[in-house]
């Protein structure tokens, strides 16, 4: 029975991978480990039963859970009452000061989408979360720009990856552990009591998830971390993003699972409608999409989603925060207007809504998200007593892919294409969170990318030019963005890269007969 780290040791990374620590991981591996790849195993046969002609809805098994209108979800911990603004990123050196320091209530410290897997950026993104809570972390650039911690700083709270992501440098047993148990035990073992000295707790972001087994999963890591480490049941505190088809068909449920260490859920987009693509790929017309650029979060069958979301949260005294706000303002001020005023439309209809907060991925996008919120909140810290009683979202709304209005063009083809690939290569570099067009880019724009290509391909879908998606089509217009992206970063950069690897990739991902389902998963064999 043993415990093998074959990634390199650099200058600290003993304080991170120390033997007690270790063993912590190698006990939730072997407690938990098994009925992970269990419930990954489920998701296969949902998948199956879909493609064989089944539907989603809301589990007849669990109706009892869903009527019961006495229970309700743990009172919102400390540091996580006002959550009007939260910032995303991954958890670098540099972020991590700069969304600590940037005005937003929360920090989604993000060691999954919008981080790489790379060894050095897992185990040096769990030093700099030590070091921020310590307050000894500071960065210097270099141009000597010096950044480091203001008085006062936002609440982190850490996404780790989904169930489905190994870590391949940490070996227990002769298996590769969980990338989730790996982030989270991690985490857990050398900050949850310093952020208890804090005043706060041990906050996460759960991905991926599929099911409320899923949920029970993660309260049972939860109790068994907390009474390993002598941490009082209760202090994990989990916000879960409702970002995969099936999830949203048990909101409730999950928040049941969850309910004595609850923080309440969020809706999502990219990966969300990725998710609908998915699972629903084989089933021909009722379930495609147009342009994803051209479905808004005010389409029938998102609109019922964000709707159910926020009504399931209220009823049982849970926060509901909103979706990305991923702009990166310019130095052009015709692009930062218009994009602005989307952004405050969005952020708008979010807090009309009854969310309780909302995500934004730069700093300087904190203060429009605060003030659309301010307006709504004032000084209460959120809206939870606005049940949204008023309510009632059916199985079919929530399936109504089919009444949303787009087309699919080339434009949104070759965008797809440039946008996946420019990612990819960046991915594979170590940089999960990039900017692209002025948005600030993570997985789930890649996987939403790819899978709009693939489903189009195999749905063998007519363009609004007349032209229908072939092989011979998307390999012509791969060549043209790659040429066109090669004219843009000069050859020096463009050889310097990795974008031939990510080429390759996507195109294996976009043209493959089977449906990979999660890019990240191939692509994690291709790095060190």
């Amino acid at each position: 029975m043993t415990v093998q780290v074959d990634g390199p040791m650099r200058d600290r990374y003993d304080e991170v991978l120390t033997g007690e620590a270790l063993e912590f991981l190698a006990d939730l591996h072997r407690r938990f480990d098994g009925r992970r790849r269990e419930l990954l195993a489920l998701r296969e046969q949902r998948y199956a039963d879909l493609a064989a002609g089944g539907t989603l809805e809301f589990l007849s098994e669990t109706k009892d859970v869903r009527e019961d209108e006495s229970w309700r979800v743990a009172e919102p911990a400390p540091g996580l009452v006002d959550r009007r603004a939260e910032i995303t990123g991954p958890t670098d050196r540099k972020m991590t000061i700069n969304a600590l320091n940037s005005g937003a209530r929360v920090w989604l410290a993000d060691l999954e989408d919008a981080n790489t897997p790379l060894w050095e950026n897992m185990v040096e993104g769990q030093l700099n979360l030590r070091d921020a809570i310590d307050r000894r972390i500071d960065f210097t650039s270099p141009e000597g720009k010096t950044y480091a911690l203001a008085d006062q700083v936002a609440t982190i709270v850490v996404r780790p990856r989904g169930w489905h992501l190994p870590e391949k440098h940490i070996v227990v047993d002769g298996q590769r552990t969980s990338g989730s148990l790996t982030d989270f035990g991690l985490y857990f073992f050398h900050c949850a009591q310093k952020q208890i000295d804090a005043g706060l707790g041990p906050y996460f972001y759960l991905p991926k998830m599929e099911s409320h087994l899923e949920a029970r999963l993660w309260n049972d890591v939860f109790e068994r971390a907390q009474d390993a480490l002598g941490i009082p049941v209760g202090t994990v505190r989990a916000t879960v993003l409702i970002e995969t088809y099936p999830a949203a068909f048990e909101m409730e449920e999950i928040l049941y699972e969850l309910r004595e260490h609850s923080a309440g859920l969020n809706a999502g987009r990219w990966d969300y409608m990725f998710s609908v693509i998915k699972k629903f790929r084989t089933r021909g017309r009722d379930f495609l999409l147009p342009d994803r650029n051209q479905v808004s979060m005010t389409v029938p069958f998102m609109r019922a989603y964000t709707e159910l979301l926020v009504r399931t949260c209220h009823k049982r005294g849970a926060h509901a925060i909103g979706g990305m706000a991923a702009f990166i303002p310019s130095k052009d001020e015709e692009t930062n207007k218009g994009a602005f005023d989307k952004v405050r439309d969005d952020k708008t209809r979010e807090a009309g809504d009854g969310f309780d907060g909302s995500w934004v991925a730069h700093p300087a996008m904190v203060p429009l998200c605060t003030e659309v919120f301010d307006a709504v909140l004032g000084d209460r810290p959120n809206q939870l007593d606005r049940t949204r009683a008023e309510v009632s979202v059916t199985a079919d709304e929530l399936l109504d892919v089919a009444s949303t209005p787009g087309t699919v063009t080339e434009g949104g083809l070759r965008s797809n294409i440039s946008v996946g690939v420019q990612y990819l290569e960046a991915w594979l570099r170590g940089s999960g969170a990039v900017g692209i067009n002025n948005m600030m880019e993570d997985a789930a724009t890649a996987e939403i990318s790819r899978s709009q290509v693939w489903q189009w391909l195999h749905n063998d879908v007519r363009l609004d030019d007349g032209q229908t998606v072939t092989r011979d089509l998307v390999q012509r217009l791969i060549d043209e963005e790659m040429t066109a992206i090669r004219e843009r970063v000069g050859d020096e950069m463009f050889g310097a890269g990795r974008w031939e690897d990510a080429r390759g990739l996507f195109t294996e991902m976009a043209l493959a007969e089977d449906f990979e389902d999660f890019l990240t998963i191939p692509a994690y064999e291709r790095m060190p």
